[in-house]
This record gives structure tokens, sequence and C-alpha cells, in this order.
């Protein structure tokens, strides 16, 4: 069935390449994206010819509300993005994020429109730390380690009950929500607004919580993305990566190719209708091993610098148990890391990097959001 589809965000790293997808299936897809400066130097080279582009703010009520009145499904990917960013950039976060999204569902429910099913993109980060499991007390979820053990260099996460480092599990959907910044407060309240709305007036809604997305496209110029992105634009510019704690966090890198299998799925299928599902792989990728592995791609002779340091509001570990939307989608992640990481190296070899990170690093240590 060919449906008439509007995707916010959809000239940005994730929403292209799901465009693309729509557009090759044969649906009549429209994008709305404002061409963020912070994440685009210019206008992308990839958009796609047969997708129809609108370049404005998603705030704009009036043009939101005429852009929806014939969609039929929407797929709401429009975000400000950056964990450290957001803690000082405070009313811009809120305002893209948690007010926009209140726009675009009230339009829903009160403007004539034809919309049958909303996809809203999630987040992980409203999980706070991940799950873990203590040999003595069984699953626990411990909230943030105090600045006390940080100081003491001692990274790894203690059981909240009896004290006992416990090991990283998968983390599932119904672990407790600790969001620990302003871009994961927002990102849940984008998630529950939706799913609260759509459930209230028989709106089919999916909230999917991507976990660590990476792959082409992803800005090399944005300080403020994804950490494979950061350290590609560092290394290409000669750069060691720079990695706080001892580097033996984890986290679920998960390929941008599987993050729109999940979205058609979701789109296609309505075993998931009205929840909230992890995508990721299942599998803890260390920060370390993701900096060595793109300094071997780049073929560059670097060695990541290991800060020892700690930064505001940092998890330890988390990676996602992806059971519920393998049993309720079909999802299974197609892409390893590895091959993914060859596909965005070979990518980040043809494309401009201008590394910020410097600027980004001392914005946040002039405000003491990581430690001097």
């Amino acid at each position: 069935m060919k449906y008439r589809i509007l995707v916010t965000g959809g000239a940005g790293f994730i929403g292209s390449h799901l465009v693309d997808k729509l557009v090759e299936l044969g649906h009549d897809v429209m994008v709305l994206d404002n061409l963020e400066p912070q994440v685009h130097t210019k206008k992308p080279d990839y958009l796609n010819p047969n997708a129809e582009y609108v370049f404005e703010d998603i705030r704009n009520e009036k043009l939101l509300a005429e852009l929806l009145r014939d969609v039929e499904i929407v797929f709401h990917e429009a975000a400000a993005v950056g964990v450290g960013q957001s803690m000082y950039e405070i009313k811009k976060y809120v305002d893209v994020n948690t007010y926009a999204t209140a726009k675009l569902l009230d339009i829903i429910v009160n403007r004539e429109n034809s919309v049958k099913k909303l996809i809203v993109a999630s987040s992980m980060s409203i999980y706070g730390e991940g799950a873990y499991e203590c040999e003595d007390c069984g699953v626990v979820y411990p909230k943030l380690r105090s600045i006390e053990q940080l100081k003491r260099r001692e990274w790894e996460v203690k059981c909240p009950n009896c004290g006992k480092t416990v090991k990283p599990i998968p983390t599932p959907e119904d672990k407790p929500l600790h969001p620990e910044s302003i871009y994961a407060i927002t990102k849940r309240d984008q998630e529950e607004m939706c799913l609260v709305v759509g459930r209230a007036y028989g709106i089919p809604t999916i909230a999917l919580r991507y976990f660590n997305v990476y792959g082409p496209r992803q800005s090399l110029n944005n300080p403020y993305t994804g950490v494979c992105a950061i350290f590609s634009s560092r290394i290409k510019n000669d750069k060691p990566p720079i990695i706080f704690e001892d580097g033996l966090q984890t986290r679920d890198f998960v390929s941008v190719h599987d993050i729109v299998q999940a979205n058609i799925l979701a789109m296609e299928k309505n075993g998931a209708n009205y929840e909230a599902l992890n995508v990721g792989t299942e599998k803890a990728i260390s920060i370390l091993k993701v900096a060595e592995v793109l300094i071997k791609l780049y073929s560059k002779n670097l060695r990541p610098e290991i800060t020892n340091k700690y930064r505001a509001g940092d998890i330890r570990h988390c990676f996602a148990d992806i059971s519920k939307i393998r049993d309720k989608l079909g999802y299974e992640p197609r892409i390893s890391f590895e091959d993914g990481m060859k596909e965005l190296v070979a990518w980040g070899m043809k494309v401009e990097a201008v590394d910020k990170f410097d600027k980004a690093y001392e914005e946040l240590l002039s405000r003491g959001l990581v430690e001097e």
C-alpha cells in the first residue's frame, strides 16, 4: 500500500536514510527540516530527488498544520541533539524537542488531518545507567555514580543495595527511566507525550529507543553528535581521540541501516502499537575499542588519549535488550560492528571534517561539566 508520509528531520543523518527507503518502497514522501547550521554547513548533496522538501522550522505551527493535512503516517525524527550542549542551551532543547512535539500532537488531535500512524524517535539516554546484575542481590538498576566515587577513579558501578561491583546486562524497556541530561529529559517527553496521545485518540503510535547510531551522513563537523563521528573528525585531522574515564565504558553501536529497518517494520506491522521498543544490537562495545578500530581503518599513526577524568552525567554501561522488538516486529540487526565501521570510514574519507572538539570541550569545562 502506498502512503503519504511526513518525515520531520528528514534531511538529517537518520532521517535521510529513512526517506531513501520510503521512496524506494514507493511511498509519497514529504520532508520538513530546518537544515540546522550546527549539523549542516550546506545543503546536503544526498537529498533524495524523489521526495518533496520543505526547509523550515518544525516550530512553525501554521506550516506544520498545512503539511499534516493530507499525511497518513508521520515519522518524527526532528530534534536538537547533544547531551552536553543541552545542559546549557536548556531553553533551545526544550523548545525544539518538547514544545515542538506538543505542537505536532496538538495539530493532530485538534485539526483536520489524515494521520493514521505516528512513529517517534526516542533515545537510550532516557534510561540513565543501564541494567546490572549483582551476584548477591540479582538484577539491579543503579543510578549515576557519585562524584566521590568518580574522584576516587572507581569507574565501575556499585550495587545500590550491598555496594559490591555489579556486572552490566542488556537493558530492557521496563527498566526504570532516569534521564540525566536536558536532552534525555526532552526525549522522554517526546516519547511519553506521543504514546499517551496516541492511546487516548486511537492513533497507533510507536516509540523507538535508538541506541548509539552511526553510519554515513553523520555530521563530522558537529562536536555534539555521536562518539563515532567525533572520533572520526579528530582522527581525520591527525588528532588523537579524547576518551574520558579509562575507556572501558560500553555502549551499543547500531548501524543507521538497522535503525531504518526498525522504522519500516514499525510502519508496516501492528504488533507493537502504543509501545516503546529498544533498537540496538545487544552487543556491548567499549569506547576505547571504537577509537582503536577507527584509527586502524583511517590508517593513522595515533593513539587514543585516555584522560582518566570524568564528565558530569556520564553513564558507565548501557546496551540494548532487543527481545521485545525481535518478538513483536521481527527485527534483527543485520550490520555487524566491523562492517558498519568500514562503511562509516569509507564515507568519512570523502567528506569534510572540521574538528570542533576542543571548542566544545572548553565550553563544558568553563561550566564545570567536565573535571579539570
